[in-house]
């Protein structure tokens, strides 16, 4: 009788060293998609975070753009009164040139003082007449300069605008899309919280961090000490979150299992905290996959074993509020990444 029962030991010691192998190799895949989820959700806080930036520069480009256009404005509309003044002052002297040649044809045969004063005087016109002239070429010149770089400017201008206009549409985009996240994860916030009532004085609690719903579950509803089988009460709140799970599947799942700071001293595969952490984290994964409606590829099973302490004080109080299981709701991020793949 002894040795059929030590036999058992053996065979059951056995089965679970197999289990355990493959518990920890499904926890090891279950991680890196965790990992991988708040990455994604960290690179689009941060695109978003760069858009503004960059729509802030762009702001402050186009200002400057937009100012340099009205100075350049401003001073081609005065080269322009300057040219229309000389091109009038250049027609006065050639009215005043062409007079002057007829009187001075005129009186050639006459005094020589008066043609030599006449000759005089059409000389000095035709130098004025002549400076004008260079002047007004050189305005024409400084006009088509000035018209160049206001040109340029506008062009500038364009392409900030519209790159604004890009920037602002797909900032638009994210925001839109955040906020329509914000209000899922409220909306699951209040779905969870009205599917858990009856257990809202036994250890539970319910908030919004980070744009997730963490639903935590303290040791007392869900384990006894050092156990990873759940109680009966654990498993009638664990199908209630399924259920909302079952309704809502665009939400990923993330099971952290957490233990206080007291050695778990077990014995085979199971030998301290972190064993412990996983094991939990699993047993609750596998209630809620009961319900066959929930795509297992959803749930992430991760021990955190007792390195994430809500409470740091050494008191027993303390130790039973870390003894606790997350349920961690996410909404899917591929709408999001979606956005800024495309952009």
């Amino acid at each position: 009788m002894k040795k059929i029962h030590f036999n058992l030991i053996i065979f059951a010691l056995i089965a679970f060293s197999f289990t355990s192998c493959v518990t920890q190799k499904r926890y090891t895949d279950l991680e890196t998609k965790y990992k991988k989820c708040n990455d994604d959700l960290t690179t689009i806080e941060k695109a978003k975070n760069d858009i503004v930036v960059q729509n802030t520069e762009l702001n402050a480009d186009l200002e400057k753009v937009k100012k340099q256009k009205a100075e350049l404005e401003d001073e081609s509309s005065m080269i322009k009164d300057n040219y229309e003044k000389l091109q009038a002052e250049q027609a006065v002297l050639s009215t005043d040139y062409s007079a002057m040649q007829q009187k001075y044809t005129k009186l050639l045969g006459g005094n020589r003082t008066e043609t030599s004063e006449i000759m005089e005087a059409l000389q000095k016109t035709q130098a004025d007449l002549l400076k004008k002239e260079t002047d007004l070429k050189k305005t024409e010149a400084d006009m088509q300069k000035m018209q160049n770089q206001l040109n340029e400017k506008k062009n500038n201008l364009d392409s900030l605008s519209a790159l604004m206009d890009i920037k602002e549409k797909k900032l638009n985009e994210l925001q839109t899309i955040l906020d329509n996240k914000d209000k899922q994860v409220a909306d699951l916030k209040n779905k969870i919280t009205t599917a858990l009532l009856g257990f809202k004085d036994k250890g539970l609690t319910i908030e919004t961090r980070n744009g997730k719903v963490y639903v935590s579950m303290e040791e007392k509803l869900l384990f006894a000490s050092g156990s990873w089988n759940v109680a009966e009460e654990g498993k009638d709140a664990l199908k209630s979150v399924a259920k909302v799970l079952e309704t809502n599947p665009d939400i990923n799942v993330t099971i952290e299992g957490h233990t206080d700071n007291i050695p778990y001293n077990g014995i085979g595969q199971v030998r301290d905290n972190w064993d412990l952490s996983v094991l939990r984290a699993t047993s609750i994964v596998k209630i809620i996959l009961e319900n066959k409606s929930i795509d297992a590829k959803r749930i992430v099973a991760s021990g955190r074993s007792q390195y994430l302490p809500i409470e740091t004080t050494d008191t027993k109080e303390a130790r039973a509020k870390n003894r606790r299981t997350e349920i961690i709701l996410t909404p899917k991020l591929d709408e999001l990444m979606k956005v800024l793949d495309n952009n």
